[in-house]
């Protein structure tokens, strides 16, 4: 007699992942599970459980990239197994880098001669970029310290206390003392004068931001840079400025084209920029270009021959993909200078609509700047009900996701939300997005008298052991408080779910 098995049985020739076991029994979590499944059911239970990550196109929390054309998708995946490093066996997409290189070191006026080459490497993004250029400062600070016979061993960075982690980072792994410059009311970017105050004979640089997380503001470098050149002067040192525009770096050029804060300044040595923000490519590329060959010491670089030819190397990681690059010297050639300018104008416009739909509703001031990074950061006038953490928790319902934050020392007590506007950001979306938050605004309204009658019988009092009234401490009815109206916003979103 021949045995079959049924198909609830069998790992062949699933007719539907959905009718199989695989849908219906947990894979481990933590562990490699003992057998294989079907391909097709792999793909299926991972694609499913994606489906409930955020969109990225409503992400306005990031800076980076979201959308390319069909075009260079294509080619981004055509290159996504090469590996960059391999220069030997890749010497095209090793050229490309090098273009793209030398077109941003044009953009950003580095002082080049007509045969020159710009001195600079594509990064897995602006936080190795700035290692990078940190790790150069560093050791030619060291080295001058040497040569004069004096101590070099307490390094220190002076920046504004809104700087990016990835400044911390650098400081802590490569022992370097981070001297941060405090915020202030109205006044969310380093004050040049206060940082050139804090230049020593220590100071390896002086760390300027153009566009600011925070706010999207451009820190003034030209100021910054007439002030160190003073004080250079004054005491001798040759204190330099390294220039942080991992997300102004693509839109000074273009909208700002008559402001320095680039390689026209003598003091700025070397620059960062993200090319997955607003060099339209997606996560993963940075650059860092420096002022010349001088200014980045030859014992940083590595010289490899195993790959093949002799390979000059400075990243601090080794393999990466070659997407990336490609996808950038896309845009470079396919978007040129009108094509960035158009898109820059189009993101600076359409913050524009957003500030103004967000002022008629009269409910927050507008904390980011007409001119920076095309983002609106903004908070409420008044917090006293509600606050902005509550607007942005509440605005997920309807897909969006907004970030809320306070701002760093001394500027702690601001607390604003804030809005990037992206390529793929357009005006109907912005409109879209005010409807919204008006909706979050009009249903939070409702929340504290809701509240209050919940909290009416023991809002701030108790019943004892023996039945007498015990008196709760301020930090037993926030608590309290705080839980109900945990409680009422997730009985909302059960009744008032978005479809």
């Amino acid at each position: 007699m021949v045995l079959s098995k049924t198909s609830s049985e069998s790992d062949v020739s699933l007719h539907s992942t959905f009718a199989s076991r695989y849908v219906r029994t947990s894979l481990p979590r933590f562990k490699m599970p003992e057998n294989s499944i079907p391909k097709e059911a792999a793909y299926q239970i991972i694609n499913d459980e994606l489906m409930l990550d955020g969109n990225p196109r409503l992400n306005l929390a990031s800076f980076v990239t979201t959308w390319m054309e069909p075009e260079c998708d294509k080619l981004v995946m055509a290159a996504i197994n090469k590996n960059y490093v391999d220069m030997d066996e890749y010497p095209v997409t090793t050229e490309l880098q090098n273009r793209c290189v030398n077109m941003i070191a044009h953009l950003f006026n580095a002082p080049l001669g007509e045969s020159e080459t710009a001195v600079g490497v594509g990064t897995v993004g602006s936080s190795e970029a700035i290692m990078l250029a940190g790790l150069a400062f560093k050791r030619k600070w060291q080295n001058k310290r040497k040569a004069e016979g004096k101590p070099c061993d307490n390094p220190n960075i002076v920046t504004g206390a809104n700087v990016q982690v990835c400044w911390e980072k650098f400081a802590r792994y490569f022992e370097v003392e981070l001297k941060e410059v405090k915020l202030r009311d109205s006044y969310y970017v380093m004050d040049p004068v206060k940082a050139v105050e804090m230049v020593d004979e220590n100071t390896i640089c002086v760390a300027a931001i153009l566009g600011s997380t925070l706010n999207g503001e451009f820190e003034d470098v030209k100021l910054l840079n007439d002030l160190l050149v003073q004080k250079n002067e004054e005491t001798g040192w040759d204190t330099p400025i390294h220039v942080d525009a991992a997300s102004g770096g693509f839109i000074a050029p273009f909208l700002y084209p008559e402001l320095e804060w680039d390689f026209r300044l003598p003091l700025v040595k070397s620059i960062n920029v993200s090319g997955h923000k607003y060099g339209l490519v997606y996560a993963g590329i940075g650059w860092v270009i420096w002022r010349s060959k001088q200014d980045l010491p030859e014992e940083l670089i590595f010289h490899i021959n195993y790959l093949g030819a002799d390979q000059p190397t400075f990243t601090l990681n080794f393999s990466k993909g070659s997407s990336q690059i490609i996808a950038q010297y896309y845009q470079l050639i396919r978007l040129g200078y009108e094509g960035y300018k158009n898109i820059m104008e189009n993101c600076q416009e359409n913050a524009m609509v957003l500030k103004e739909g967000l002022l008629k509703t009269g409910r927050f001031n507008i904390v980011s700047k007409d001119n920076g990074v095309p983002l609106v950061a903004f908070s409420l006038k008044d917090n006293s009900r509600h606050n902005e953490f509550a607007v942005s928790d509440m605005l997920r319902r309807f897909g969006w996701i907004v970030p809320a934050y306070t701002m760093p020392p001394d500027a702690q007590h601001v607390t604003v939300l804030r809005v990037v506007i992206r390529e793929d950001f357009s005006r109907t979306l912005a409109e879209r997005l005010v409807v919204d938050i008006e909706k979050v605004l009009h249903e939070l309204d409702t929340l504290p008298a809701k509240i209050d009658a919940m909290m009416s019988v023991s809002a701030g009092e108790d019943k004892g052991p023996n039945g007498g009234v015990v008196k709760k401490t301020a930090l037993e009815t926030q608590r309290e408080i705080t839980t109900v109206w945990r409680k009422f916003v997730m009985e909302r979103k059960k009744t008032n779910g978005v479809c």
